[in-house]
């Protein structure tokens, strides 16, 4: 993990060079709170870089720095640090995530992000950027929940979930994943997955449902993830008591009576990987 420590840095240039994306108050903090100057002096300075093409608006309070030489409309932005700073708490979730780490079976512009804050979608030049809530039993928990990581990228910090996070997230809220062949399809890529905090992660969230999807996704891939009894057991005591389905939609499918779901065929049979 790398935790996002700052220099202290002794002009705007300094301060630009070493944060690619950056808030408004973090300018201010550093440049006029850490230098004794005053906020008016700074907000001066920071709208005569932004007027001389030396950064870039994304959106009221954020700001990207433009490489020296590149024309301010065709700087690229890296969306994973814009998401991070899109609230204090802000973690990058669900498909981004996978996207993140490389993992997402399609790519996508649109970006997820996590916070204890209800936002708007906004979008800037191609990405979305879409705010979702921690889960309600969450956010009252000093880490929401915990499986967030920091890591180094672009030159910048990312937040984002880690891969067990990531897999119960979007099970959890599949809207967010991109539908089921592009989660199942995700998910198969990953290689490791540490059980013991999946099913940790899972139980946290209190939802039946959620223990069902992931229970018959563990154990749909028992041998090639090395899932323990002792995994599946301790979900299969918090599956549902009645049966449910795996989509919201009530889409048709097969009972797995092992975990009361019903489960579309075309998700039993992994339909998709018959194509070629």
């Amino acid at each position: 993990m790398v935790m996002n420590a700052q220099n202290d840095n002794t002009s705007p240039i300094d301060f630009f060079s070493s944060h690619p994306v950056f808030t408004h108050e973090e300018f201010l903090v550093a440049h006029a709170q850490a230098k004794g100057r005053s906020r008016h002096t700074s907000n001066n300075l920071l709208a005569l870089h932004l007027a001389a093409g030396r950064l870039a608006r994304v959106r009221r309070g954020l700001y990207a720095t433009v490489p020296r030489g590149v024309d301010q409309k065709a700087a690229v932005v890296d969306p994973y640090l814009v998401a991070t700073k899109l609230a204090d708490d802000a973690v990058v979730a669900y498909h981004a995530a996978l996207q993140f780490h490389g993992k997402a079976y399609s790519v996508s512009n649109r970006f997820t992000y996590l916070s204890r804050r209800r936002g708007r979608s906004f979008r800037f030049r191609q990405a979305e950027f879409v705010p979702v809530q921690f889960p309600a039993p969450l956010r009252q928990l000093p880490d929401a929940g915990g499986g967030t990581i920091e890591q180094r990228h672009a030159g910048g910090v990312v937040r984002v979930t880690t891969f067990e996070r990531t897999l119960v997230d979007v099970l959890d809220v599949p809207e967010h994943g991109g539908g089921w062949e592009e989660i199942w399809r995700s998910l198969e890529t990953v290689e490791f997955f540490d059980l013991d905090a999946v099913v940790e992660y899972t139980l946290k969230l209190g939802s039946a449902l959620t223990v069902a999807r992931v229970g018959f996704f563990l154990e749909q891939h028992r041998e090639r993830l090395m899932v323990e009894d002792r995994h599946l057991e301790a979900l299969r005591s918090h599956a549902p008591a009645q049966p449910r389905y795996l989509d919201r939609r009530r889409e048709p499918g097969k009972l797995v009576s092992r975990w009361n779901l019903v489960v579309p065929e075309r998700v039993l049979s992994r339909a998709w990987a018959e194509v070629p």
